[in-house]
């Protein structure tokens, strides 16, 4: 029996040549055949305001939510601003997780991997954003966990981890979290 988990990818950093952006390309490579990733686009999501909710939600904040509802699990990849996670990662997490009591996060399977150029490999951020899913009820995985630093050095001309090490790392993190969702997931197959 073949079947694919739709796994949503959220990506931290908006600049289109993020390194965090092309880690989550690079581990939709990597990925086991049961896992289809795609990315969603957080950009263009109004800040969460409960006045705008009150009003009717925004259309952005509807497919939003939708998207994330109808995903069998949720990647996380942050690059960490300030010891944390930046304001549009943080924002997303806020508009999906209301209306309070619909919360479009609720038991979805997650995991987290942080990319930064510095040394930590963006250690805070990750454990920053581990804190925000235990409220909103994600089973998050544990191990292994994914900090890069140095992550600007780790991508060829196009966009493949160069690294064999570190590609054989990331491959044995995404089985692992392929392993999760299958533990985790509330939908039927």
């Amino acid at each position: 029996m073949s079947f694919s988990r739709d796994v949503a990818v959220l990506v931290g950093s908006l600049r289109k040549e993020s390194i965090n952006r092309k880690l989550a390309l690079a581990l939709e490579k990597l990925a086991p055949a049961s896992l289809r990733l795609e990315i969603v686009q957080i950009g263009d999501l109004p800040l969460y305001n409960q006045d705008l909710e009150d009003q009717g939600a925004p259309p952005s904040w509807v497919t939003f939510r939708d998207r994330i509802r109808a995903a069998d699990a949720v990647l996380f990849i942050t690059p960490e601003y300030n010891r944390s996670v930046p304001g549009v990662l943080k924002n997303a997490l806020d508009v999906g997780s209301r209306p309070y009591g619909i919360s479009a996060w609720n038991g979805k399977p997650g995991a987290v991997a942080g990319a930064s150029p510095g040394v930590l490999g963006g250690f805070g951020a990750v454990h920053h954003l581990r804190q925000s899913l235990v409220s909103l009820n994600i089973p998050v995985l544990q191990q292994p966990e994914v900090y890069i630093g140095g992550a600007e050095t780790m991508f060829d001309a196009d966009g493949n981890i160069g690294n064999e090490s570190a590609r054989t790392f990331l491959h044995g993190f995404m089985h692992a979290f392929g392993i999760w969702i299958e533990r985790h997931c509330v939908r039927s197959v």
